[in-house]
């Protein structure tokens, strides 16, 4: 059985076949000169496997997984795995009442739970616990009486809770808690904890005027959390079951037919050889990966396993190599087509269609890879980094030729999102297209074992979505039970005082706060649920206030002091974590201003919300000449807000230049035919400067 590497942020594994594709990548790399770079031939004695695992098990409490290689239990655990990915598929095509169908996601993931993850970092790897066959039971009991009592439920006592219907939510949710614990930590169970404290004692004259609330019994509470689909079994857990699982399932079927090799390849073929190359091999591969798995410590480990210790050998300080790694990872989050796990979540939650979240947050992605590699491009310039000899790497046809087929099975799901196809059927559709396409080739070829292997990945990958959406269940539960989210948003508004930009930065603050302890998803969750309607207030559509809290609690990873994937990244490179985390957050800069570009300007989402309800959910394209200048000013803002920060673009520049031009830059950026005048004007006397500057330094002096 192979053994897993997670990341605790999105739910998505590397298994450590994976773990060790970067390495088998760098084979290609032979020994090369370029002026004075010497590439060494065996990368992967640079950062060993088990080093990369130490790193995560430090950082991420999910990647303590057992290994057991033998007996009937593995066999248990892998047949279940397996099970457990047909009924979702079978399901997708035979749905089953709401409250069963998730029922059935949380009572078998958690029981999958609690035979692969151990309950401490010291106990057993090798064998599950006796107390965890207990939890086993517990897990399944819940779901087991959900199905037995659901027509009573639903008919004749209309979901009102009685005294067994309270002991059963009760063990649920000490089981939800206790999973959670095991594969995400203490952070989030905690903050359920205190939700769910919440309504037993919002009546006390204690509570603040703001905050009180009627008295709450052990039915209305348990009730809330168990019998409804506004509680455990919430949108989110919707979103897992009916979504995200699928589509980590297609994930776990790419990743068996060799996608990372592919990925790796191609990102060495295109930029390997180019000023500074490895740097941007590692934005390059990160967004490849980042945008089928959208998971942030796995890309950075997987991909930096290679590219950081190349970055280091063609000259880039160690800070920065591990620095580029981790902005570039989670940066797969926000990248289409499938964007992780959160745009799925988002989807279900406002009721948007899929394919317009993933159009919205097309520009806006590529925005953001735009700033960190040009960011890598100036430093590279700055510093006369060279990339690797052109010999040393694959050709782009010769990594198309053996692998580019499994691109197709991409092309083919985004094909059928553009067609409205039903997203999960769009999912389960593609998995079998892999399957198919993979026949093409030897190399990539899936035989039984491996779709077993495929299915078995998918159901263990899914987990931490799943325990995340349950626990985050509770704090939904809570909120919807005592209105606190309208409290919240409400504070929020007053704090605010009326001016949207205090707003934003308010709101901002809030999902960075959850997201620097919290998984993405239920960062989003909770931000979406509790802070995103302070903006509705200010007639921001839905689409743009939820666009900018999922941003804001995805880069929380790379905000100090808590920046998970940053911290993974100085693992690898051996640098300093803080330094590491303050150079990711610079290289991430245009990702903390692309949001508030895309409130005061729709037309960045490729959305035209004049004269709509707040609440739209189809939206027309903006005019032609909307995006062409939204594209254009936006870029060339990116660009030279790249160039101020490195202070580099043909040639150095002072303090006071690169303030001036990033000003210029923020002015371009900001929506304006004045601002964006005076911006240009800014940018390009100081291009044209700099470049002078430059020339006469290269040209000899006379004799």
């Amino acid at each position: 059985m192979t053994s897993h590497v997670k990341d605790h942020n999105s739910g998505f594994s590397l298994t450590n076949h994976d773990a060790n594709l970067a390495h088998q990548s760098t084979s290609h790399i032979d020994t090369g000169v370029n002026t004075d770079i010497d590439v060494v031939n065996d990368v992967n004695n640079d950062v060993d496997p088990s080093v990369t695992q130490a790193i995560l098990e430090k950082y991420d409490r999910e990647s303590i997984t057992r290994h057991i290689t033998h007996g009937p239990v593995k066999y248990f655990i892998a047949i279940l795995c397996i099970l457990y990915s047909i009924f979702h598929l079978y399901i997708t095509f035979n749905p089953m009442p709401a409250l069963l169908q998730r029922s059935v996601h949380v009572g078998v993931g958690f029981a999958l739970i609690f035979l692969i993850f151990p309950a401490s970092k010291t106990s057993s790897r090798k064998k599950v616990a006796w107390y965890d066959w207990i939890w086993f039971v517990l897990s399944l009991s819940g779901m087991a009486y959900l199905i037995y009592e659901y027509q009573s439920i639903v008919t004749s006592r209309g979901g009102i809770a009685n005294q067994v219907d309270v002991i059963f939510s009760i063990i649920t949710v000490i089981c939800v808690l206790e999973g959670s614990r095991r594969i995400t930590g203490w952070i989030l169970p905690i903050l359920a904890c205190i939700f769910l404290l919440y309504p037993f004692i919002s009546h006390l004259d204690f509570m603040p005027n703001r905050l009180l609330t009627r008295p709450y019994d052990f039915g209305d509470i348990f009730g809330q959390l168990f019998l409804k689909t506004e509680g455990l079994y919430s949108v989110a857990i919707g979103a897992s079951v009916t979504f995200i699982f699928l589509f980590i399932l297609f994930g776990a079927f790419l990743a068996r037919s060799g996608m990372g090799q592919l990925f790796n390849d191609l990102a060495l073929a295109l930029a390997g050889d180019k000023k500074g190359g490895p740097a941007k091999v590692a934005v390059i591969s990160s967004g490849f990966m980042g945008s089928i798995n959208g998971s942030a410590l796995s890309n950075v480990v997987s991909t930096g396993a290679f590219t950081i210790p190349l970055m280091k050998k063609v000259g880039y300080h160690k800070d920065f190599a591990g620095a580029v790694e981790a902005s570039a990872s989670v940066g797969g989050q926000i990248l289409p087509p499938i964007m992780g796990a959160s745009a799925f979540i988002m989807a279900e939650t406002t009721g948007l269609p899929y394919s317009t979240i993933a159009l919205a947050a097309l520009l806006p992605a590529i925005l953001y890879y735009l700033g960190v590699i040009a960011q890598v491009h100036f430093r590279a310039g700055r510093r006369d980094l060279k990339g690797i000899a052109k010999e040393s790497l694959p050709r782009v046809k010769e990594v198309l030729k053996a692998r580019g087929h499994m691109l197709l099975p991409i092309v083919f799901l985004i094909f059928l999102l553009i067609k409205n196809v039903p997203v999960g059927y769009a999912a389960a559709y593609t998995i079998g297209f892999t399957v198919v396409v993979s026949m093409l080739r030897k190399e990539t070829r899936m035989g039984f074992k491996d779709i077993l292997g495929a299915l078995e990945d998918g159901a263990r990958q899914s987990l931490a979505v799943m325990a995340a959406c349950a626990v985050v269940g509770i704090i939904i539960g809570v909120v919807s039970l005592t209105s606190f989210g309208t409290v919240m948003t409400s504070s929020i508004v007053t704090l605010g005082a009326g001016s949207l930009f205090l707003t934003l930065v308010l709101t901002m603050l809030a999902s960075m706060v959850l997201g620097m302890g919290l998984p993405s998803i239920p960062a989003y969750i909770i931000t979406a649920t509790m802070a995103a309607p302070a903006l509705a207030g200010f007639n921001i559509p839905i689409l743009s206030a939820h666009m900018f809290v999922f941003y804001f609690g995805i880069f929380a990873n790379i905000t100090p002091p808590v920046c998970l994937a940053a911290f993974a990244g100085a693992g690898i490179s051996g640098g300093d974590p803080m330094r590491t985390g303050f150079l990711s957050l610079k290289l991430a800069l245009a990702g903390f201003i692309i949001p508030f570009m895309f409130i005061y300007s729709p037309a960045m989402l490729m959305i035209d919300p004049t004269g709509l309800a707040v609440t739209a959910k189809d939206f027309p394209l903006p005019s032609i000449m909307s995006i062409v200048t939204i594209v254009v000013t936006s870029i060339i803002g990116v660009l030279a807000l790249s160039a101020a920060l490195e202070g580099y673009f043909k040639s150095d520049m002072n303090l006071i230049v690169r303030c001036i031009l990033a000003a210029g830059a923020l002015l371009l950026i900001y929506p304006g035919l004045i601002t964006s005048v005076i911006g240009a004007v800014i940018i390009v006397a100081i291009a044209v400067l700099n470049t002078k500057a430059s020339k006469s330094l290269s040209t000899p002096s006379p004799a």
